[in-house]
């Protein structure tokens, strides 16, 4: 027989003899449970004493634990600068799958009924090489949509409407990353200055979804209400087709630094939850003043717990880690590749065929691990991100000066096109790559293309917070213009961004609204307003619809040419099933040489893919790439079994209808300037 789990079954568990709990706590000398009366969550009518086992966990069985109880934790334990133990104090269970507020407004656990029938509804299982992510806020996406009843807007509710759910398929996403939804509060200070945690990375509760983004009906149902509409939005997401991602935040916790709240970690054990020094000042690699610490085997196992949770009994399809690299790090705080939760997560039963992405840094010492993360792991890249910013924006901005030559060739953009083969290991392949242009922190992508300086007054911090290290390019006008020259660049600017983010190698992410160029005036860290700057708008101008259309064609490009979407690195000399065959091409239509791939006045190239087919037809494709703004001629490439180039896409162009789309290897063509264009070989 194999060993009992000392961690197993945390939490309340109910049972037809009554409810059972479980709370670990390894410095703690005494535990209670407080069971308040009937619906008043203020008021403890009963304290029930725990008994600790040898492993730390404090547990008891009592029929006071039933469906519908409201209850806290308190803990008793020794003095001293890492403890923070107070006896008279109310505490979250951190399993708890309910949540209630009292009138004064502290929190207490719920005891949840999970029931919830899913009518045999199966998870979509979409691959990651046909994946395409569409970041959003629950509440940000449907708030101002006009097709969705007012009850319904900015919830869970109407992130399944059918309004929504027809957007998201006749773009053509097919995976939807929801930024944070466990129960998150705001921090102190942004309270203090009347603002807001939008975003969502302040989490109180891993076990629970934020109840502001239910309706008000329930709302008033409760916590057990606001469970069924999350359950009830992801049954029908999946109904659809759509797969849902969760942006989850395990890194640090509400708690704040040590003079923050004291809800749950920090009164149950802060020695042991909470990364600090021998004279309890925190180590702190996340920017939010605590980091938990998973060297310790009872915070692995609560992020194993949760995301089993979600998983299994919400039906959750796939999760990205914020600042993932703090839960690799081990009880040095040194970055770890082969740490025991990175693994854990990975090998799993439980999450088998479950999507995995990490953000692959934090912000302490050795935080940057972009590459190093074990295989089964996707990253999100920020080298693709900064790179193609370059070649669009600033290498463009650059060329405009008096020299007029970029700063780069065309050599680093073509890596991150192809895979990005020089960041991951051969074995995990182009798809440990999560392409992106844009994410919810920083410029939206018509920001990038209208903006050179950020502009964040209205977060409070005189400007101060967000990056100022954007590459973006304002193309002559800070902002808003009427300019007909540089508002046509920009549009042009931003089909670039898009169609090289949905042409390359990777997984893409794309973030709402920059299908249709949102903006956020300027803002590159919008985090603390819940405002119709964050919200998308529905009402469109023409360019917009336009643009959307092109996104909406991009998408489907990729989804039919499997020639880019490869799922495996190629090897000289060898055919590798599911990656693609790789030729590259000068302007004149000649295999690339180093001087062309490193000279910052080569920024032409031709990129010829074929795949190698398992699972789907045989394809190939000639994309085009003119990172100059002037006019250049091309010669198509000749090459063994291409007998003609079908035109697909022209960047510079919003429709080609009326362009000959069949060419011959050895035409010459007119490339428009800093534009891209994508053939179908034959």
């Amino acid at each position: 027989m194999p060993p009992a789990d000392p961690l197993s079954d945390l939490g309340v568990r109910v049972g037809p003899d009554g409810g059972s709990i479980r709370v670990w706590s390894a410095n703690a000398t005494g535990v209670d449970l407080c069971v308040f009366e009937g619906k008043d969550p203020s008021f403890a009518g009963t304290t029930i004493p725990l008994t600790r086992d040898a492993d730390g966990v404090w547990s008891t069985t009592t029929t006071a634990l039933k469906t519908g109880t409201y209850y806290a934790i308190r803990a008793r334990g020794p003095k001293g600068p890492t403890h923070a133990f107070d006896a008279t104090k109310n505490l979250l269970d951190p399993y708890t799958r309910g949540l209630a507020r009292t009138s004064t407004g502290d929190w207490r656990g719920y005891v949840q009924d999970d029931a919830f029938e899913w009518g045999g509804v199966a998870k979509p299982g979409i691959s990651l090489d046909h994946a395409v992510v569409y970041e959003a806020h629950v509440k940000g996406f449907t708030k101002l949509h006009p097709g969705i009843p007012d009850a319904l807007r900015g919830t869970y509710a109407g992130l399944a409407h059918p309004a929504a759910i027809e957007y998201l398929k006749d773009l053509g996403v097919t995976t939807v990353e929801l930024l944070p939804v466990h129960q998150s509060v705001s921090e102190q200070r942004l309270q203090k200055m009347g603002l807001i945690n939008y975003w969502g990375y302040n989490t109180l509760n891993f076990f629970t979804p934020h109840a502001a983004y239910a309706t008000r009906e329930a709302q008033v149902g409760g916590t057990g209400a606001v469970l069924r509409e999350f359950k009830g939005m992801v049954k029908l997401l999946h109904e659809a087709g759509l797969e849902v991602v969760l942006d989850v935040v395990y890194n640090h916790t509400s708690e704040e630094g040590r003079g923050g709240p004291t809800n749950s970690f920090r009164g149950i054990d802060n020695a042991s939850y909470y990364r600090q020094s021998a004279d309890g000042s925190y180590i702190d690699t996340t920017g939010c003043g605590n980091t938990l610490d998973f060297s310790l085997p009872a915070a692995q196992r609560l992020v194993l717990d949760s995301l089993r949770y979600w998983t299994n009994e919400v039906q959750i399809d796939g999760f990205r880690f914020d600042l993932m690299a703090t839960l690799g790090r081990n009880a040095a705080a040194d970055f770890d590749p082969e740490h025991p939760l990175l693994l854990a997560i990975r090998d799993d039963p439980q999450l088998a065929g479950t999507k995995m992405i990490a953000e692959p840094w934090d912000i302490g010492m050795g935080g940057w691990q972009v590459g190093n993360f074990p295989d089964g792991y996707s990253e999100w890249n920020d080298g693709y991100r900064d790179r193609m910013r370059n070649f669009w924006l600033r290498d463009i901005a650059d060329a405009r000066s008096a020299d007029g030559i970029p700063s780069e060739g065309i050599g680093s953009l073509a890596r991150r096109i192809a895979g990005s083969n020089h960041v991951f290991a051969l074995e995990r392949g182009p798809l440990a790559s999560v392409n992106f242009i844009t994410a919810h922190d920083g410029f939206t992508a018509w920001d990038l293309v209208s903006y050179d300086e950020k502009h964040n007054i209205g977060n409070g911090e005189n400007n101060r917070d967000g990056s100022n290290d954007n590459k973006s390019f304002n193309h002559g006008a800070e902002g808003p213009t009427t300019d007909a020259t540089i508002l046509a660049t920009r549009r042009r600017a931003i089909r670039n961004l898009l169609g090289t983010l949905l042409l390359s190698g990777g997984v893409p992410m794309m973030t709402a609204g920059d299908e249709f160029g949102r903006t956020q005036r300027g803002n590159n860290n919008a985090y603390c307003h819940d405002s119709e700057l964050t919200w998308l708008s529905w009402e469109r101008e023409d360019w917009q619809r336009e643009l959307a259309a092109v996104t909406t064609q991009l998408i489907r490009l990729r989804r039919e040419n499997p020639a880019l979407r490869p799922v495996r690195y190629g090897r000289f000399g060898e055919n590798t099933p599911s990656a693609s065959q790789m030729d590259w091409y000068n302007k004149q239509g000649i295999s690339m040489t180093m001087d062309d791939w490193d000279s910052p006045g080569e920024r032409t190239l031709q990129y010829l893919a074929a795949s190698t087919p398992e699972f789907e037809e045989f394809n190939r494709i000639l994309l085009v790439v003119h990172g100059l703004e002037t006019d250049v001629t091309v010669t198509l490439p000749t090459h063994d079994g291409v007998s003609g180039y079908t035109l697909l896409w022209d960047s510079s162009q919003d429709d080609i209808s009326d362009r000959e789309p069949e060419h011959a290897p050895g035409e010459v063509l007119p490339v428009g300037p800093t534009s891209m264009l994508l053939f179908r070989a034959h």
